[in-house]
């Protein structure tokens, strides 16, 4: 949205699922804090691509792909993409970065016969063909639109009698190759509503190839959307592209920030299911909590072990389906202000609820599965706070979650040690 510029630089509801209901996959989402701050944090909340209200040729596509729920990254960013903000995002690879902006721009692109309105820059063939693949199939209802890759290794002539005949909407392409189109005035940019860069690093830190990408710049309209994508974005690069755009909304994953669940310390225990009571028992004598939810898999043994904690001197309180709407209210409403530390819990409270003082979550059951297990999870170390998060796998298929846990989230959930530093879970 932009030419280049020098860089001068509670009335709270808690929702009356079914326990069975809880039990059905969720999705997990980035929440904005605000304005164009640095992301290194998570919110969880249950949502899925029909709550971005993307037109419904986009969320058939979307479905006859087999994507059910959205990413991190595509729920911290599509929201505000499909309103024409300016996007700068750095997230590691395979985290759908790419499919944040094809379903933006094709939410966004209203089909002029002969208008070019989104161009897409990378710096490879091979990924300028892959980008296209994916605005084809996402685009697979909306027959009208076109989209086309140009570059180099291909015959210019071949580009020229498509860019003549068969204008695209959409088109994707390395810089050399749709600057020599633009240059030799075959392919017109006049009408570009958005400017999108994938490994922008990669084409900006080379001069050469960014002063390409600059001179295609300027031929485009100074009125457009503009958005950059990396899995890599060193802190020296990321003025350069914010000279591009004006006043983007800018995502930074660090490796070491994992965007799953920044500052939640994660850790199992392997027990059998008679070793549980005494464990937990040990756990909330051993550690220094604000609050604690311990989590459960059903009505039944959220009451028992909440009796048997009031037995053994720990004052909990217990919210489930079981209880009626207002009485679980009441006591969400207690917990919320500080009026019991332990809460125990079914899933009914793994979904979104956002309780400040929260900085320990113990699964006395595993989840059953990986969604629901960062729901859970997530009610420790919300937005940015430290946090600890203890899991009791007591049989094979509860290894398997946690298997399925670190493999899909990327994280390395080690064996509780005998003692943890305070420091790593309890702010300072």
């Amino acid at each position: 949205m932009g030419e280049i510029r020098d860089n001068d630089g509670y009335e709270e509801e808690l929702v009356d699922y079914d326990e069975e209901e809880q039990n059905a996959p969720t999705s997990v989402s980035a929440k904005p804090n605000g304005e164009s701050a640095k992301k290194g944090y998570v919110g969880i909340h249950s949502s899925g691509f029909r709550d971005f209200l993307l037109k419904p040729e986009l969320l058939r596509a979307i479905v006859d792909s087999g994507f059910e729920h959205p990413s991190e990254v595509q729920h911290e960013c599509i929201p505000q993409a499909i309103l024409g903000m300016d996007v700068l995002c750095q997230a590691k690879s395979g985290m759908g970065k790419t499919a944040v902006f094809v379903l933006s721009t094709l939410q966004q692109i209203d089909p002029v016969a002969g208008q070019v309105a989104a161009l897409i820059l990378c710096h490879t063939r091979e990924l300028a063909y892959q980008i296209c693949h994916e605005f084809e199939r996402f685009s697979t209802y909306l027959p009208e639109l076109k989209v086309a890759v140009f570059y180099g290794g291909v015959t210019i002539k071949v580009h020229r009698d498509l860019l003549k005949n068969e204008c695209p909407h959409i088109v994707v392409g390395t810089p050399g190759r749709v600057l020599a189109l633009a240059r030799d005035k075959d392919l017109g940019l006049k009408n570009v509503r958005h400017f999108i860069l994938d490994e922008c690093d990669k084409m900006l830190e080379s001069l050469d190839m960014r002063r390409d990408v600059q001179e295609i710049f300027r031929l485009t309209p100074h009125d457009k959307q503009v958005m950059m994508f990396s899995a890599t974005l060193s802190k020296e690069i990321r003025p350069v592209c914010k000279k591009f755009m004006q006043d983007p909304m800018e995502i930074y994953v660090d490796d070491e920030a994992k965007l799953t669940l920044h500052g939640l310390v994660q850790h199992y225990i392997k027990l059998s299911e008679s070793e549980k009571n005494r464990k937990l028992t040990d756990l909330l004598d051993a550690l220094d909590f604000n609050q604690v939810v311990i989590f459960v898999k059903s009505v039944s043994r959220a009451a028992e072990l909440n009796k048997l904690l009031a037995d053994c001197n720990f004052p909990s309180i217990c919210i489930h389906s079981g209880m009626p709407q207002e009485e679980r209210l009441k006591r969400y409403k207690n917990f919320k202000e500080g009026l019991s530390r332990i809460l125990v819990a079914t899933d009914l409270v793994g979904r979104g609820i956002d309780i400040e003082r929260v900085n320990i979550v113990i699964n006395y059951d595993m989840p059953d599965s990986a969604d629901t297990y960062l729901h859970r999870v997530g009610r420790a170390g919300r937005f940015g706070t430290k946090g600890l998060a203890i899991t009791f796998v007591s049989s094979a298929s509860d290894s398997d979650v946690l298997n399925q846990v670190q493999s899909r989230f990327e994280v390395d959930i080690k064996e509780l040690p005998e003692q943890i530093d305070t420091s790593t879970y309890m702010q300072v």
